[in-house]
């Protein structure tokens, strides 16, 4: 990091590792903990990856164990039924999850601002949302994607279109025909992946057409566990936290480090992919209740959800943040 910025990471690295050693001596102990990734590993999860590498969540007295999800929507219910004990997961998934009665706690951020994007290819004609009316529309998320689709559509006068669960295979559906778009892929991933395969890109970002800011990707857990190892769960938050700071110190030496934790990674992509995320990784673990609840209050206007949802009850000692 260029400038007077540097030293000031390095003295919050420092707090945070000495924060991490009194705390792993302390109420944290060894505890293990599970975590189930939103998606496969890539660099969206390069802060996780990073402070296991740098042993962050070994001074805090835990050990976390990684583990990426069969089916997109696996992570969220998984932790609120107690089978996981964390998972990355999404704002708006967390709320529309709220509002049908699974209960969820907020315990950090990942990343603080929307990624997804409507990803389309550039040369099918498409210069505005109604330009999909009468199309084929993927979705990847269920019960997530498909809901923010139909949202985007009423605002946006996409009408008369068909959603087709995708899942995984975003960039084989868009570039076999299968559909003309696609909604949940990130602006910092699908489109670096379409680029080097000789495509053009072209996306809607969400927050841009009608769709307020919200925190991207974001951990939570169910409330048996907050209430068993609470400790736990929070040297997590601190460590990933430091993880997160640690990225912006050093990109390059971080993204080597993500590199040894998962060395078959496809190198030319997920270089790419993580100077375009690097500025959007969270400045605190600290989620902001009224942008929550602005997210929510129109996710009930706009038919996301059934019953309005107090995001108090999800965010556990929450304040605002940027």
């Amino acid at each position: 990091m260029k400038g007077s910025m540097a030293p000031m990471y390095k003295i919050l690295l420092f707090t945070a590792v000495l924060f991490f050693s009194l705390l792993g001596a302390g109420s944290a102990g060894d505890q293990k903990l599970s975590l189930m990734l939103d998606w496969f590993p890539n660099v969206d999860h390069l802060p996780i990856y990073l402070a296991k590498e740098r042993g962050f969540f070994e001074r805090a007295g835990i050990a976390v164990d990684i583990v990426s999800p069969s089916d997109t929507a696996d992570a969220l219910k998984l932790s609120a039924a107690g089978r996981i004990d964390l998972a990355v997961s999404y704002q708006p998934q967390a709320i529309i999850a709220a509002s049908g009665g699974l209960t969820v706690k907020v315990i950090g951020r990942l990343v603080s601002h929307p990624l997804t994007t409507l990803l389309y290819l550039e040369d099918g004609g498409i210069n505005r949302p109604s330009d999909l009316s009468g199309e084929k529309i993927g979705y990847t998320v269920p019960g997530l994607m498909d809901r923010l689709l139909a949202a985007f559509a009423r605002i946006n006068g996409i009408e008369d279109y068909t959603p087709v669960h995708v899942g995984f295979a975003i960039v084989p559906s868009l570039t076999a025909g299968k559909v003309a778009a696609v909604m949940g892929p990130f602006k910092t991933y699908e489109t670096v992946t379409l680029r080097q395969r000789g495509y053009r890109a072209g996306i809607f970002e969400l927050e841009k057409w009608g769709i307020p800011d919200y925190d991207e990707l974001i951990f939570i857990c169910g409330p048996s566990v907050l209430a068993q190892k609470a400790a736990a769960v929070s040297a997590f938050s601190a460590a990933v936290q430091a993880g997160i700071d640690a990225a912006q110190e050093d990109p390059e030496e971080s993204l080597r480090a993500y590199f040894r934790q998962l060395p078959d990674a496809d190198r030319q992509t997920e270089s790419a992919a993580f100077a375009l995320t690097l500025p959007y990784y969270a400045r605190s673990q600290k989620s902001d209740p009224q942008r929550w609840q602005r997210f929510a209050d129109f996710a009930l206007r706009h038919g996301l959800i059934e019953q309005p949802v107090n995001v108090r009850g999800l965010l556990p000692e929450a304040e605002p943040s940027g």
